[in-house]
């Protein structure tokens, strides 16, 4: 069934490509089709298809820079121009929750980035979920009835985002325990990718989005307005993060964050995760691993 679910999102990721490059990811297998994270469209290259294994270039012409402005014109269903202003972090969610990045000569006013042109590549990232991800480590964050706060660990593309997700969602959904509240700060729009007002991944039916938002200023809004019993929080990086979680710690709100990182030793080296462990606001560590194909994880206590 996930499989399934893959491949369907798959092809409606590959229906935002003008014509010539929807027949190329189209003829890509069902198995890899289901695999692919991301297309990249890059000028005067072939496009190719991002794998776990890394990238595969399709058979076909290499992509023109019309064919990049033809992207955002099917996936905003507006002008191409209009849509570039639009953007100025370097990506846009479309329906279903896939992800546009964009890379191009960047229009800078008053020391902000106001527009883009002259695109030179593009990055469509399907949008995929695990539904039971959470399943092998959820009972190990609970203790005397209470979640425990918690920290994913794992170097990049290694399933921090589709664990923290699916964690999210059992939390919100009580799978196994009572439903909690929680409470997402979406910087990036990767965890409930937000479409007109919806989410279009599973967070659970107890859940509050505050997308597009710093992160530090989102949770400190989650915090004050939406009384959560836990925040949520993708890849915490800057101090402003950091005293949003302390804050909203010491509020006796649970935790649930990811951090990039091989092991404790590693984080316990950097300034600000060394603080975060010192004040003991995580109570598990979840790290992230690979044996052959399959992703592993390792629960630690931390206090």
């Amino acid at each position: 069934m996930t499989e399934e679910r893959n491949t369907a999102r798959f092809l409606q990721a590959a229906a935002l490509l003008p014509p010539a490059l929807r027949r190329q990811a189209e003829a890509l297998d069902r198995e890899s089709q289901g695999r692919t994270e991301e297309l990249r469209l890059r000028a005067g290259r072939p496009m190719t298809a991002v794998l776990p294994e890394g990238e595969r270039p399709l058979s076909g012409e290499p992509v023109c820079q019309e064919e990049l402005y033809a992207v955002l014109e099917i996936a905003t269903q507006a002008s191409a121009h209009a849509a570039l202003e639009r953007v100025r972090s370097g990506f846009f969610t479309v329906r279903g929750g896939h992800r546009i990045g964009i890379c191009g000569t960047a229009v800078v006013k008053d020391g902000a980035v106001a527009n883009l042109r002259q695109l030179s590549s593009l990055s469509i990232r399907v949008a995929r979920e695990v539904r039971g991800a959470a399943a092998p480590v959820l009972d190990r964050l609970w203790s005397g009835g209470a979640f425990q706060s918690t920290l994913l660990l794992s170097p990049p593309g290694g399933g921090k985002t589709t664990l923290l997700r699916d964690l999210i969602r059992a939390l919100s959904d009580g799978e196994g325990r009572p439903a909690l509240r929680v409470g997402v700060a979406d910087e990036r729009g990767e965890l409930a990718a937000m479409y007109r007002g919806k989410p279009q991944l599973s967070v659970g039916g107890h859940t509050d989005v505050m997308d597009g938002c710093p992160k530090g200023a989102a949770l400190l809004m989650l915090l004050r307005g939406m009384n959560p019993q836990v925040l949520a929080a993708d890849e915490i990086t800057a101090p402003e993060d950091a005293a949003a979680l302390e804050m909203a710690s010491n509020c006796g709100v649970a935790l649930l964050c990811t951090a990039h990182g091989r092991d404790l030793e590693d984080l316990q080296t950097r300034p600000l995760y060394r603080r975060l462990l010192e004040e003991k606001l995580f109570r598990r560590l979840v790290v992230i691993g690979r044996d052959g194909g399959a992703r592993t994880y390792r629960v630690e206590e931390l206090c």
